[in-house]
């Protein structure tokens, strides 16, 4: 396989694997508390909160399974997927740098997962 696909391979993996710690810190530091301590909550909003919450989670996780796919597309459609994912994790990484305004695993995973995309993005085969 050529680096520039094992590029998108790890890139979404890393998407993923940083899915799956949002989704269940999420859960436990956030919806869990919420739901749980404001009796005084309405219940559409208590039903609201964890799919509002898990958004992210979903759409980092989808974005991780379309980059390992992605090397087996064409090279308009790697490239769309490419940017799509870069898109939302860019957005995932300037936030979390923004919230945690220092060193953190979350935002440094997903700056290094933008920068295997723009690696797999700059394939000859790609740009053409």
């Amino acid at each position: 396989m050529p680096w520039h696909n094992l590029a998108f391979v790890a890139a979404g993996l890393i998407g993923a694997t940083v899915a799956v710690m949002h989704g269940v810190i999420v859960q436990r530091r956030l919806v869990g508390p919420l739901v749980a301590a404001d009796s005084k909550m309405s219940a559409t909003l208590r039903r609201l909160i964890a799919p509002l919450l898990h958004f992210s989670t979903v759409v980092w996780f989808a974005g991780g399974v379309a980059l390992i796919c992605a090397p087996w597309l064409n090279g308009p459609a790697r490239l769309c997927v490419g940017i799509m994912v870069a898109g939302t994790y860019l957005f995932g990484a300037i936030g979390n740098f923004w919230a945690t305004r220092g060193w953190h695993p979350g935002w440094i995973l997903m700056a290094v997962a933008l920068m295997l995309i723009a690696f797999g993005a700059t394939a000859p085969s790609l740009l053409t």
